[in-house]
């Protein structure tokens, strides 16, 4: 028995690498993957149908609440999004962004890359309320970070996904990385590349990703230095953008990421890049001469495929070292912790 099913997890390892290449991995790997067999890209304990018996109105409840949202305001669809984003890339995603400063906590949310900046915390808390109202104490807050996330992609005509759940919330934040973990705007293209490894994702999840700025808005003082200082930049478009933002006042004027279609979920991020339109050093930074130009070049010309990888790299970012089984809690307030 034991030669048997090591022979069949060499197999199914086999055929799992065969389907990391596919686009239909994205769709088939939360009910194909045998949990027998180590895997060393997806979390085994987490599962689409976690809630499924213990609270099954719960995607129904968290597609109401963000469909709402984002018709009350069409930019909530990005700062849902890059909230989910934001929580992931310090210490996995466990919901530590949500956590309010308190005198034992010194919270994610006045980090320097999430001050005055990350927003849609009281979305996140009405869906928290009508979810606790029917299933209290069942679903964590971090699940409801990443549905939500996915819900904000469709409403704004982007892809669906399948979302892997069983996450739990942490007990704590982490300030101090929040503060290094972040990719920040300033970063050249290896840097980019690094940060995103160091999360377990790969270059190509790097691109990828980076074209959920096809949404959402970016302040003055993140792009100043772009548009007024650097060359790889069309001088029509920084001519355009240096009227909202002054060299010495309006730091937080607000200016769409994608100038074409700023509340579109679409490839057109992809092409702004290649007409020298990215609104951040390091949007331009993915397409400047260097070794990712050609996947920009096939995201810009085919949304299809966009679309599929974006997909895949959302489950697989969403993925980042949850808090599974006894780890961590359920909170019944997103703001604090239980004790």
């Amino acid at each position: 028995m034991a030669a048997f099913a090591a022979t069949r997890c060499v197999f199914l390892a086999r055929v799992h690498l065969i389907l990391c290449s596919t686009a239909v991995y994205a769709q088939l790997s939360s009910t194909f993957y045998d949990t027998r067999c180590p895997n060393p890209l997806w979390n085994d304990q987490l599962s689409s149908t976690f809630y499924d018996t213990s609270c099954p109105n719960l995607l129904s409840t968290v597609k109401s609440a963000v469909k709402q949202a984002v018709a009350t305001e069409k930019r909530m669809g990005a700062s849902l999004l890059r909230l989910h984003f934001h929580d992931c890339f310090v210490n996995g995603c466990d919901a530590s962004i949500l956590l309010d400063d308190s005198c034992s906590i010194q919270g994610e949310k006045n980090a320097s890359p999430n001050a005055n900046s990350v927003r849609g915390f009281d979305v996140i808390d009405t869906i928290k309320t009508q979810v606790e109202a029917t299933c209290s104490g069942v679903v964590s807050c971090a699940d409801i970070l990443a549905i939500a996330a996915r819900d904000s992609v469709v409403e704004l005509g982007g892809p669906t996904w399948t979302v892997q759940l069983g996450r739990r919330d942490s007990t704590t934040a982490n300030q101090s990385a929040a503060n290094t973990n972040m990719p920040a705007f300033t970063l050249n293209l290896t840097g980019l590349i690094s940060a995103f490894n160091a999360k377990g994702l790969s270059t190509q999840d790097m691109i990828v990703l980076s074209g959920a700025h096809t949404i959402g808005q970016a302040r003055c003082s993140s792009f100043r230095n772009h548009i007024y200082d650097e060359s790889n930049i069309n001088t029509t478009f920084s001519t355009f953008q240096k009227y909202n933002c002054p060299t010495s006042s309006g730091d937080d004027n607000l200016s769409p990421l994608d100038v074409k279609t700023p509340t579109t979920f679409d490839n057109s991020y992809f092409k702004n890049l290649r007409s020298q339109k990215g609104l951040l050093h390091s949007d331009q930074e993915l397409f400047n001469g260097g070794s990712v130009d050609c996947q920009v070049t096939t995201y810009s010309r085919n949304q299809k495929i966009f679309f599929t990888d974006f997909a895949a790299a959302m489950v697989k970012m969403g993925n980042i070292s949850p808090l599974t089984g006894s780890n961590g809690e359920v909170r019944i307030n997103c703001r604090k912790p239980n004790w």
